[in-house]
């Protein structure tokens, strides 16, 4: 389907979905068994479908959007959150509700986190407001049931759900007064009248979704995100985002893992002579100011260690043997081989770092930067702590210029090789 870019324009046109960002095969995949579902023999058919059907261009957007969240992800931000919710609703005193965006919200894990974390944190129920806004209307309408299976719920540290769900025999209902504060509704970020008359947000959370735009589209998102965040609001973006908001205007809260940026404060002559009318937020202190990013090296192809084949069932031991398959490929140079294989695994079993990374390292060497940073990302967006995927995304920052993402992206895969680094 190599000549097939008008699924891919298609896709761009409508949400802005970089084909590189999750690779050709997954798209291609979507369209095929799309066409298949709708009883087509030909992709030209299956076009002319496409073309003239609101609900098959829904259809294909869903078939592409892959939601994979869960509750209390990135569990350092809503602690920072927590603390900065409360100083903000001291600050407001009453004048207006607490508002919090959540875009992309899925299936409502993310919204409903929000909920939860603020009313543990005391704030009354009347004094806040979330919204959640994603482009599939079958997620949000999952995300209104309110009803989640085991895999909405990772980790160790699950007592939130003793508190605010009640077990039943298909999953976990949440309960009415977490729900209450939370609006859901479908809705395109690329959409202009996205939101219009809400006003603006005290805090944002958009993470891992500028990953999937190319440069032009992130630049547009990021606007309309400005535009929804108040201008002593708090942005909260993915593990992955955060050397692209650097260079866009925003500056990062020295906050370990919550990933949440502020506007850059202009120079200014002079004090402002009036004070604001809502006292600013209050932020947490900074961390000790890191040593400056060192100046980067030549990069060069170390050899890649196959991924350990571990005692499990046999199509995970598959999956393994094509790991070390890679491995070996581009140790030997074969970098067209090695590329291939990814993309194979990519389509016969789900998304894993490693492979990303290695994307990423056979992009570098074969002097493609730009698509390099996209597959680091990727890795990034699945395993935040890669130290390997930090580390290379930090060398191509600091070669573009970049010294300040560069270190914070080389202070993250210093704490993740002393945590004991990635997982092959």
């Amino acid at each position: 389907m190599a000549s097939e870019r008008r699924f891919f324009d298609f896709l761009y046109q409508r949400i802005g979905l970089d084909v590189e960002s999750v690779g050709a095969p997954m798209i291609e995949r979507a369209v095929q068994q799309r066409c298949e579902l709708a009883g087509l023999a030909t992709l030209d058919a299956y076009w002319a479908l496409l073309t003239q059907s609101a609900q098959e261009q829904q259809a294909l957007t869903e078939a592409v959007i892959v939601p994979e969240t869960w509750f209390m992800r990135y569990p350092e931000s809503f602690a920072a959150l927590a603390q900065m919710a409360r100083q903000r609703v001291q600050a407001l005193r009453g004048s207006r509700p607490l508002k919090l965006l959540s875009l992309p919200c899925s299936t409502g894990e993310e919204p409903y986190s929000l909920a939860m974390t603020l009313l543990d944190a005391g704030l009354a129920p009347g004094s806040f407001r979330i919204d959640g806004v994603d482009i599939s209307p079958q997620s949000v309408a999952k995300a209104q049931r309110g009803l989640y299976g085991r895999n909405s719920f990772r980790g160790g540290q699950l007592a939130f759900r003793e508190r605010h769900f009640e077990a039943q025999p298909d999953g976990y209902l949440l309960n009415a007064a977490v729900r209450q504060p939370v609006r859901l509704q479908a809705g395109n970020v690329l959409d202009p009248a996205l939101l219009a008359g809400e006003g603006v947000y005290d805090f944002v959370l958009c993470r891992n979704l500028l990953i999937y735009f190319d440069q032009p589209t992130q630049r547009r998102v990021f606007e309309t995100l400005k535009r929804f965040l108040h201008e002593e609001g708090v942005l909260f973006i993915g593990p992955a985002e955060g050397s692209l908001l650097a260079s866009l205007g925003m500056r990062p809260l020295r906050i370990a893992q919550a990933f949440a940026f502020v506007r850059q404060e202009p120079e200014a002559a002079a004090p402002a002579p009036v004070p604001p009318r809502v006292p600013p937020l209050a932020m947490p202190a900074p961390l000790p100011k890191a040593a400056p990013a060192p100046a980067p090296a030549r990069r060069l192809l170390a050899p890649i260690a196959p991924a350990a084949t571990p005692a499990r069932p046999v199509a995970v031991e598959a999956g393994s043997e094509l790991l070390a398959q890679i491995a070996t490929l581009a140790n030997e140079g074969k970098t067209l081989e090695a590329r291939n294989a990814c993309e194979r695994f990519l389509r016969e079993h789900p998304p894993r770092a490693q492979v990303f990374y290695w994307l990423g390292l056979l992009a570098d060497v074969s002097g493609n930067g730009l698509q390099a940073q996209g597959y680091y990302r990727k890795a990034l967006y699945l395993e935040p702590q890669h130290a390997e995927a930090l580390a290379h995304l930090a060398m191509l920052l600091a070669g573009q210029g970049d010294e300040a993402g560069a270190r914070r992206l080389q202070e993250r895969a210093a704490r993740a090789q002393g945590q004991g680094g990635s997982q092959p």
